[in-house]
């Protein structure tokens, strides 16, 4: 290594991991960062495409005489004791070498919870990257992981993590945060002299939005008229409902709307639009979790699927000093922005690992219940009909993604990613919420930690939130 490990964890014994879905996105920018650091070391990687894995840390620089495949348990442990890093298939054999935490970023609900449990029930920590298994299971992982003496958490450098953190942050210095939430994955890119707005690899003829740049007298009236101008593009992705629903259990936090705001805006405008109505904004009550689609132009900044906090001001004097400085405040100067306009995947997960190696969480040790992952049918959905879960964003099948308060959701309401991979029991009518008696096939261990999350009223509430 030519790169010198310089974080405080420096001189500290080095953190060992298991990795599951090591042949993914998040994986890879975690196994580059850890050629960096001398002290994060990887043991074992598990994924079905082992090939794959072997071909992925050959790009990466490893020596691939330092890999070793294999097959089961026992062959996990040889390679280890030997010093080499295990490459396997088999999820179930990870336990068999000595590491510290796992790292666990498979995106399966089922599969990711089990080789969650086997991890706490041998001793290990648990770094969650799969926002679907947490928002089923997240808080009976925590609960679970608290009770021996380990720690569950989410991971930074991505937005659950981070956002948990920044709103610990903002509590502790004693703000009113009265709204939280990220950017969209992609911004909407607007070319005036086109006439356009791209959104990735999409361009759609957005004519109108050039004079909608500025909020004007009536926030509201122009993100309608915003949204309007690029309703040819997609709204809302189930990742977005997923992390969010995570931040929620982490912070008490809930949705303000059940499809989410999804407001066009600019990150100079978050203090106006997360503002309460009273204040011109869209916040119907406090306390908000949301998604914004950030607006900008070519050459501006990304906000990078950053996240946000919005605070209420107190004294006027501070804060017209922070607003010289070009911080974001409401035209009113009652509420203020604060943002991290980035989130760096694996690059930023070694502080997690090293934290939770430490017996440190990156999100709250207790969460609790305060919002329900659902979704609702998006045509009837007949007796037999498979939920299939799929794709980039891991939609269901046939189902739309929707974010509920814990304490309006109806009890027997069935979380989205319980309904991944069954079949429909019972005919649902297009509209309807998913409930536990409309699913055949849930997986048990899934079912069991939804139900075992929902017990006990002690965990974090809307004032408690990240420790650090």
């Amino acid at each position: 290594m030519n790169v010198r490990d310089q974080s405080p964890a420096a001189g500290g014994p080095p953190v060992r991991y298991a990795l599951t879905g090591a042949a993914g996105g998040f994986a890879r920018t975690l196994l580059a960062q850890s050629r960096l650091l001398p002290r994060l070391a990887p043991v074992a990687l598990c994924d079905l495409d082992t090939d794959r894995v072997v071909a992925l840390c050959a790009a990466l620089g490893h020596d691939t005489g330092t890999l070793a495949v294999c097959d089961g348990a026992d062959a996990v442990a040889r390679a280890a004791a030997a010093g080499l890093i295990a490459v396997t298939a088999d999820a179930g054999a990870l336990p068999a070498a000595d590491w510290d935490v796992l790292v666990e970023a498979t995106g399966r609900p089922a599969a990711g919870l089990a080789t969650a449990e086997a991890a706490l029930a041998a001793g290990r920590h648990v770094a969650m990257v799969s926002k679907e298994v947490d928002s089923v299971a997240g808080i009976h992982l925590a609960r679970t992981a608290a009770a021996r003496g380990l720690v569950h958490t989410p991971v930074e450098g991505d937005q659950p993590a981070n956002l948990i953190g920044l709103v610990a942050r903002l509590r502790g210095l004693g703000l009113d945060v009265v709204a939280i939430g990220k950017s969209s994955e992609y911004d909407l890119v607007l070319d005036p002299a086109a006439g356009t707005v791209t959104q990735l690899d999409t361009t759609v003829p957005a004519p109108g939005l050039t004079g909608l740049l500025d909020l004007g007298d009536d926030p509201r009236a122009t993100l309608a008229a915003r949204a309007r101008a690029v309703r040819a593009l997609p709204v809302g992705a189930t990742a977005d409902y997923c992390e969010m629903a995570v931040v929620a259990d982490h912070t008490g936090f809930g949705p303000d709307t059940e499809s989410l705001h999804y407001p066009v805006a600019r990150p100079a405008e978050l203090a106006d639009v997360y503002a309460p109505r009273e204040h011109g904004g869209v916040l119907r009550r406090p306390g908000a979790v949301d998604v914004f689609r950030a607006l900008r132009l070519p050459g501006e900044a990304s906000f990078a699927g950053g996240v946000f906090a919005v605070v209420r001001t107190h004294d006027a004097e501070t804060w017209r000093m922070l607003a010289d400085k070009g911080h974001v405040l409401s035209r009113d100067g009652s509420h203020a922005a604060v943002y991290l306009p980035y989130h760096l995947m694996g690059v930023e997960a070694p502080d997690t690992l090293r934290a939770a190696a430490a017996g440190r969480a990156s999100g709250a040790r207790h969460p609790r219940r305060a919002a329900v992952l659902a979704g609702r049918a998006r045509h009837d959905l007949a007796v037999g009909d498979t939920l299939t879960m799929g794709g980039h964003h891991h939609d269901v099948t046939g189902v739309r993604a929707v974010l509920l308060r814990a304490d309006e959701a109806p009890a027997d309401t069935a979380p989205l990613y319980l309904a991944a991979d069954t079949r429909v029991a019972r005919p649902v009518a297009a509209g309807e919420l998913i409930g536990l008696d409309d699913l055949a096939g849930a997986d048990p261990g899934l079912l069991h930690a939804w139900h075992a999350g929902a017990e006990g009223a002690q965990g974090t509430t809307a004032g408690e939130g990240a420790r650090r």
